[in-house]
């Protein structure tokens, strides 16, 4: 009985795979693997998907980067580097400014994109009622190893393909601080913990002061292979 049902299981999603693919069944954007990232659209299982597709496609990369509300200029690639970039962007901002330009793949830079509209303003509005009008971050792109140890395997951040967020300042001017609010137990300790689990839709790793000394002061958020929420 158990087989039994395993196959007509089998059977019914190759007949919606083929239907898929023949042009018989609809499927809407967000669900269809080979369609553009939409940053506007809500992530789901197919986000790290899509965005991975985004690394060595520059049209692609476009494409998502035209609904992303981002300020971007490309980056000349380094093949010979002892840490090559390709496909590399300067994200300068856009609906939200920065407290500098920073280096990022185009996964990462679409990811923030992705983390601004569904995960840091939706928060701000639920805790604070206004918006968050400026990201501080700690940089990007550094060719370095994980933690600077001399022996240990390449950081996210040697590809471009990490962040660290230090703090956020809202409307009304009032700055949020990793460091110095994560620790209390009021408003701006809820905001940043929903801005950390809401992070953890739009990139692999998002590593905050609960997961070790090392990132006491900010927030790591990465568009790696692992996928770590912490």
């Amino acid at each position: 009985m158990r087989f039994a049902k395993s196959l007509v299981l089998l059977l019914i999603l190759a007949g919606a795979a083929l239907g898929w693919w023949r042009g018989w069944i609809a499927v809407p954007p967000q669900w269809n693997p080979w369609a553009p990232l939409d940053v506007k659209a809500a992530p789901n299982l197919l986000t790290r998907y899509k965005l991975m597709r985004l690394r060595n496609d520059p049209q692609l990369c476009d494409q998502a980067l035209s609904s992303a509300g981002l300020r971007v200029a490309r980056q000349a690639d380094s093949p010979n580097a002892t840490c090559p970039l390709s496909n590399a962007l300067r994200v300068q901002g856009g609906d939200v400014a920065l407290s500098s330009s920073f280096i990022a793949s185009c996964p990462l830079a679409v990811a923030f994109a992705l983390f601004e509209h569904h995960a840091l303003q939706p928060a701000a509005q639920a805790v604070y009622g206004q918006a968050v009008t400026r990201v501080d971050h700690l940089g990007s792109f550094a060719c370095r190893n994980v933690y600077g140890r001399e022996n240990a395997r390449r950081s996210q951040h040697a590809t471009a393909d990490a962040l660290d967020i230090a703090g956020f300042r809202l409307a009304d001017g009032r700055a949020i601080n990793v460091l110095k609010d994560w620790p209390k137990a009021n408003q701006d300790a809820q905001f940043l913990r929903q801005v950390r689990d809401g992070a953890c839709e739009a990139f692999s790793v998002v590593l905050s002061p609960d997961y070790n000394a090392a990132h006491h002061n900010h927030f790591h958020l990465d568009v790696g292979a692992w996928k770590v929420c912490r």
